[in-house]
């Protein structure tokens, strides 16, 4: 289900890579910077090499017990289910869900 979530954001934001993809939900007012906690359904991006850059999206399943649950593609070739405490250091910030 995830995925068809993450497939259905990228074809209705049109973003084509994760950079674009951050710049558009700043551009529409629906991103949380990463001291905000996010809610299921949100995009969260990944700036794993601290340039200000992200590199890599999920989506977050859940936030229990101080935990963003994420779902990811490409995570060594898979699509796995993670785990991250909220204040980890590599979370860019978070696209909000897009409803109509």
């Amino acid at each position: 289900m995830a995925l068809i979530c993450v497939s259905w954001c990228v074809k209705e934001i049109k973003f084509t890579g994760v950079y674009e993809g951050e710049m558009w939900f700043k551009h529409h007012d629906k991103w949380k910077d990463k001291n905000c906690t996010p809610s299921s359904g949100d995009i969260i991006f990944f700036d794993w090499k601290q340039n200000g850059y992200p590199d890599h999206v999920g989506v977050v399943e859940k936030v229990e017990d101080r935990k963003i649950y994420t779902i990811e593609g490409n995570s060594s070739d898979e699509v796995r289910e993670k785990s991250y405490s909220l204040n980890y250091k590599a979370i860019q910030g978070y696209g909000i869900q897009i409803t109509k």
